[in-house]
């Protein structure tokens, strides 16, 4: 087996900014030489999120819309208090869907579904420069 890891950069607007970052990993597959194995892409950050969607307006602004339900910026959250930074929304909402995804690699590919995006969500209260990892493991 063969371990890679890489790193891809992002400038984000912050409040849930969404990254269609699809691309950029299926790019990073194809250049490391291996033919099969899995892909991990990790943000190192606890106020953003890497899943999966389908990449179009509706399911983007669907999504922003159930976080803005289930996690308002405005409720009173202990880590504001404590910090006075202003995201503790960003926080939760980060933690929900997680920093990492997996996805498995075959004959240099990605195993996606058709209408199946990788994202990058940013639900810091402000623009960022961000860095994820790319890790590739395989043969």
């Amino acid at each position: 087996m063969t371990v890679i890891t890489l790193s891809m950069h992002l400038s984000t607007r912050g409040d849930s900014d969404i990254h269609d970052i699809t691309d950029q990993v299926a790019r990073h597959v194809a250049q490391s030489g291996l033919k099969n194995g899995t892909v991990t892409v990790f943000c190192p950050s606890s106020t953003s999120a890497v899943t999966t969607i389908e990449y179009e307006s509706g399911a983007l602004s669907d999504l922003k819309r159930l976080f803005d339900e289930i996690i308002p910026q405005n409720r009173e959250y202990a880590h504001n208090a404590r910090w006075g930074d202003g995201n503790g929304h960003s926080h939760i909402r980060a933690s929900l869907l997680g920093p990492s995804l997996t996805i498995p690699f075959v004959n240099g590919e990605l195993t996606l579904g058709t209408w199946q995006q990788v994202i990058y969500v940013d639900f810091d209260n402000r623009p960022r420069r961000r860095e994820l990892i790319v890790q590739l493991i395989g043969e």
